[in-house]
């Protein structure tokens, strides 16, 4: 079997299972819906959404754009954040004890509770609802990497210290690499973290995005078509997981 084939086949099985439990959920979504004696309004069948998806693709597509954008920028700047809270509480105790509590205070305090501060003072643009969307990322960032960092087995840093790296290369060469495959895993968390910020920011300002498409067809009772907004959604939440895993795997951190 060629290279390409193999890359094709592996992709078929990883695919597979859940293309065919989405099948199966569509049929079943159908039949309940054709059976249940409620009207459309309250439990659309899967073709009322396929048919509201076609209708209004690129209202959708537009919304979504805005959505992964505020999402985007937020997830950089808190994962940028977090890497910089990991590096310090690293490098020092006193600064892992002063530093541990907020960041974790951050994470325990609810979203819906604090967006209504940020929006009074940074206004109710992108930069606010990406600074939302960015407090959500900021903990699994810096915990997943604060982890990996503390991790690197002391053998290696021996190493590196016996041939005279200096502490910088010693961080840069060692700990780095070692605490890649934890700070991935984080931000992984956060890049899913930070679409449900940009979602709720949507909410609580009206502005546009998906999450402001979904609340809009929920007031005017258009279920087939909040829905479909929905589901678009949710392909963008699955897309900003999948990133993160992407580029691990493109990097090379040996």
């Amino acid at each position: 079997m060629t290279a390409s084939g193999s890359r094709a086949s592996a992709v078929g099985a990883r695919a597979g299972p859940p293309l065919v439990v989405a099948l199966l959920g569509l049929v079943a979504w159908w039949a309940a819906a054709r059976t249940a004696a409620v009207p459309d309004v309250i439990f659309p069948t899967p073709f009322d959404v396929g048919a509201a998806l076609a209708a209004h693709w690129p209202a959708l597509v537009g919304a979504a754009g805005v959505t992964a954008a505020t999402a985007g920028l937020g997830i950089v700047g808190g994962a940028l954040v977090g890497v910089l809270l990991a590096m310090a509480m690293t490098a020092s105790e006193t600064t892992r004890a002063v530093v541990r509590p907020y960041v974790v205070a951050l994470r325990v305090v609810p979203v819906v509770a604090v967006a209504p501060l940020l929006f009074r003072w940074f206004g109710d643009g992108v930069p606010a609802r990406a600074l939302l969307a960015g407090t959500l990322a900021v903990f699994p960032v810096t915990i997943a990497t604060h982890q990996g960092l503390s991790a690197t087995p002391e053998e290696y840093l021996s190493l590196a210290r016996s041939v005279g790296a200096s502490p910088t290369a010693r961080f840069v060469r060692v700990r780095l690499p070692a605490a890649a495959p934890d700070a991935f895993a984080g931000l992984k968390i956060a890049a899913a973290a930070g679409v449900v910020g940009a979602v709720v920011a949507e909410f609580l300002t009206l502005k546009a995005g998906i999450g402001y498409r979904v609340f809009r067809a929920s007031t005017r009772l258009q279920t087939a078509r909040m829905v479909a907004a929905l589901l678009v959604l949710a392909a963008l939440g699955v897309t900003f997981y999948l990133l993160p895993a992407l580029v691990e795997r493109r990097v090379d951190w040996g």
